[in-house]
């Protein structure tokens, strides 16, 4: 399996992630092994996740498998954003939800750090420098080794590389868009800026 470096970093990934959102829902924790012990097989290092992916069970299933693999050999990513709970604040992209959703995913995921958090999508009742100021506090913690973000739109994408440039914080290294035969629509202005930005594209 070929590589690439992950946008301006110099993380190397597979050319093929993983995606587990199917994981716990389509595939019980026996099939999803058997796919994770073919993906490895097959020389692969990049699962993607997220924490509302059949309500942590996804993660919880990611977990359980990479707690006997060696963790330095793989680039997991998950995301924050949906609603995983009762509370008011259980959702969204606040400073508070984020904290609290990151160390969730940690137990889950049985690891002391995730190698690429991402945004699941946009938020429009959090202030952006909030979400970012969060984001650049957990990669300096070492909870969090890169930023990502996934459906942005191009816009808000330079709103964001804007105010972490701004305030010299961690910036975010890849976008997560949607890409298939039927819709294109990524390719009339955010393949350009990614290019310029030196971010990552991981369509899903």
């Amino acid at each position: 399996m070929n590589y690439r470096y992950l946008g301006r970093t110099g993380l190397k990934v597979t050319e093929l992630c993983l995606g587990a959102m199917t994981f716990g829902r389509e595939a019980d924790e026996t099939t999803s092994c058997a796919i994770l012990d073919a993906f490895a097989a097959a020389g692969g290092n990049f699962i993607d996740t997220a924490n509302v992916y059949t309500r942590g069970v996804s993660e919880t299933i990611l977990g359980s498998w990479l707690a006997k693999q060696r963790r330095e050999d793989w680039i997991i990513a998950t995301k924050v954003r949906f609603t995983m709970g009762e509370g008011v604040n259980e959702v969204g992209l606040s400073r508070k939800h984020i904290v609290y959703a990151v160390e969730q995913s940690l137990k889950r995921l049985q690891t002391d750090y995730i190698d690429l958090y991402q945004v699941h999508c946009w938020d429009p009742g959090t202030p952006l420098d909030e979400t970012l100021s969060t984001l650049d506090g957990l990669v300096k913690a070492g909870k969090v080794r890169y930023i990502g973000v996934s459906n942005f739109k191009a816009y808000q994408l330079q709103k964001a590389v804007d105010i972490s440039r701004a305030n010299g914080w961690e910036a975010f290294v890849c976008l997560q868009p949607l890409y298939n035969l039927l819709d294109r629509s990524l390719e009339w202005e955010i393949v350009e800026f990614c290019q310029t930005e030196g971010l990552g594209i991981i369509p899903w």
